[in-house]
Parts: structure tokens; sequence; C-alpha cells
């Protein structure tokens, strides 16, 4: 069965950081584009970042670029999200997804396999 499993979430002040972690099972995802989505309440499913399936190109929206990184751990099929910075913009529901040979699209209709996401709560 294929999985991917977010963790990492929790309260954070603003100003604060936090790491998310997504850990991918019953398959290897080294050819997979990863990707990490939120979603708040009341909104569409947002993109946040994604690498590439051959890790050449990592991409960020405005909202969060020089302050979120994404990063990789393949070996381990771990897929990251550096958080900096935070603002109560940030709260939502973080979700990781994977795109077979993807090259980080935006659109998450474009992704194969979802985590079931992991609660991020800013408060200011």
């Amino acid at each position: 069965q294929v999985q991917l499993v977010e963790s990492g979430g929790g309260l954070v002040q603003a100003g604060g950081s936090l790491r998310l972690s997504c850990a991918g099972s019953g398959r290897n995802f080294v050819n997979y584009a990863m990707a990490w989505f939120r979603q708040a309440p009341g909104k569409e499913r947002e993109f946040v970042g994604a690498d590439s399936w051959n890790g050449g190109r990592t991409k960020y929206p405005d909202a969060v670029n020089s302050r979120f990184t994404i990063s990789r751990d393949k070996a381990k099929n771990t897929l990251y999200l550096q958080m900096n910075g935070l603002k109560p913009e940030d709260t939502a529901i973080y979700y990781c997804a994977a795109d077979f040979l993807g090259e980080g699209d935006n659109d998450p209709r474009t992704y194969d396999y979802w985590g079931q996401g992991t609660q991020v709560t800013v408060s200011s």
C-alpha cells in the first residue's frame, strides 16, 4: 500500500519555525516530483513548493519564497519543509504529494498520491 505520512505540525507563535516531514512507504519516490500544498478553512488548496523528480529544480510561490525551504532525503524516502518566519496566514493543513516524473507543477490535479495532512497553526 502506497502511503505518504506527514508529521511535524503544531502550534507556533508568529515569527517561529517548524519543520514538516513526509515519509513515503510502499513505493520508492525517487522518480517522483514531491510537493507541499496547504489548505485553510474555506479556501482552495494552495501550492507551497515542489522539488522536481530529478532534484534539479525547486520552486515556491511568492507567498512563501525566502521563508520556506523544501529538501528531500531520497535514501529515507522522505520530504521535508522547513518553515521560518511563520505568519498567522500560514495557518492551514499542510499536505505532501507525489507526481511520477513530474517537474513540480503547482496544479494539485497533477499529483498521483497525497498524504493525510498535518495541521499548522500560527498564533499572532
